[in-house]
């Protein structure tokens, strides 16, 4: 699995409630009663004070969603830079321990042909 899908799952999941939640629908849908008791420019205008009070919402959701984003794209780029400096330590390492083992072949090398 993505060393990334881990920390950008563990800032998504808490949010996906309130996502479906929010999905459902929660505007005053038009029945017979309703249009009976109340005038038509009333059911208008009702509509959209939710439909202004959903954008707001969903405007809300949104920078909240795109804070976390950042806060994970941040912490990404951490881990990236961490593991930029672990592969560059074990190349280092892995070079010097070619050059030992040319080193250590030399000298066994000249002791078999010395004698």
């Amino acid at each position: 699995m993505a060393a990334w899908l881990i920390p950008a799952l563990k800032a998504i999941l808490p949010h996906v409630g309130t996502i479906v939640s929010a999905a459902t629908p929660a505007f005053t849908k038009k029945k017979a009663e309703v249009m009976a008791n109340i005038n038509e420019a009333a059911l208008l205008q009702q509509q959209i004070s939710e439909l202004q009070s959903a954008a707001a919402q969903n405007a809300g959701h949104i920078k909240e969603l795109a804070e976390q984003l950042q806060d994970t794209v941040a912490a990404l780029e951490q881990a990236a830079s961490i593991a930029q400096a672990k592969l560059q330590r074990a190349i280092l390492l892995c070079v010097a321990a070619a050059g030992l083992s040319v080193a250590s072949l030399v000298v066994v090398l000249y002791v078999i042909f010395a004698q």
